[in-house]
């Protein structure tokens, strides 16, 4: 099914699962989303999903010259031991596009990423969360909180910043930073993107850990847990 036609500058996704009167069950694994040739994207389907039953739904974006293996490989373990379909669409460029001047074509690629999803495999509106690392953790919390009727939970390891062009709802918001980051330093990064967002009246949880610019895997558990719980 066709997303409705939008000005994605504002950066506000329209595809939404209930869209979809009777989606079928997706096969179980790894697929590519055959959507673009060059810059695509992939998704996982974890074995055992009940296809009368909505599925939980993680969008999860990749950092700065990232690729949708890599951030389905740091989600894939959590994916199937609780029954998630990770969707990992690939910026249209080496880092996502208001990082590189302003909404677009990556909020348009993702509006068609999830369009797609939607018809695969029942999807609950009600389990939907935005994830990132990096460079899309800094991606995800910025159109996160733009897309709040949209997703309920955002997932940022390890942002950068936010830049959203408005706000809708109060997505729940999961925040986790390594005091070794010598990417993304954690003082001028996480440790003022969260008292900002509790000031703004999120409910934020936020891990600071022993290491550097990686997401450890009990990281991971714990925001994917909170996401379901």
């Amino acid at each position: 099914m066709a997303v409705t036609s939008t000005d994605h500058t504002s950066g506000v996704l329209r595809a939404r699962p209930e869209q979809i009167a009777a989606p079928a069950a997706a096969t179980p694994g790894r697929h590519p989303l055959d959507l673009d040739g060059r810059r695509d994207g992939a998704f996982l389907v974890p074995a055992g999903l009940d296809p009368a039953k909505p599925a939980p739904l993680i969008v999860a974006l990749h950092g700065a010259g990232g690729i949708a293996r890599q951030v389905l490989d740091l989600l894939a373990m959590q994916a199937g031991r609780h029954g998630v379909i990770v969707l990992a669409p690939e910026s249209r460029g080496s880092t996502w596009d208001v990082i590189r001047g302003g909404y677009g074509p990556d909020v348009a690629f993702i509006d068609r990423a999830l369009a797609k999803i939607f018809q695969l495999h029942p999807i609950d509106p009600a389990r939907i969360a935005l994830s990132g690392f990096s460079d899309g953790a800094s991606y995800g919390l910025s159109l996160g909180v733009i897309n709040g009727e949209l997703f309920d939970h955002i997932l940022a390891f390890s942002p950068g910043f936010m830049a959203p062009a408005s706000t809708a709802d109060a997505p729940r918001i999961f925040v986790s930073h390594g005091i070794h980051d010598e990417v993304l330093p954690i003082d001028p990064c996480s440790r003022r993107i969260v008292p900002a967002l509790r000031r703004a009246g999120y409910d934020v949880e936020y891990h600071e850990f022993d290491g550097g610019h990686v997401v450890p895997p009990d990281i991971v558990e714990r925001a994917v847990v909170r996401f379901l719980a």
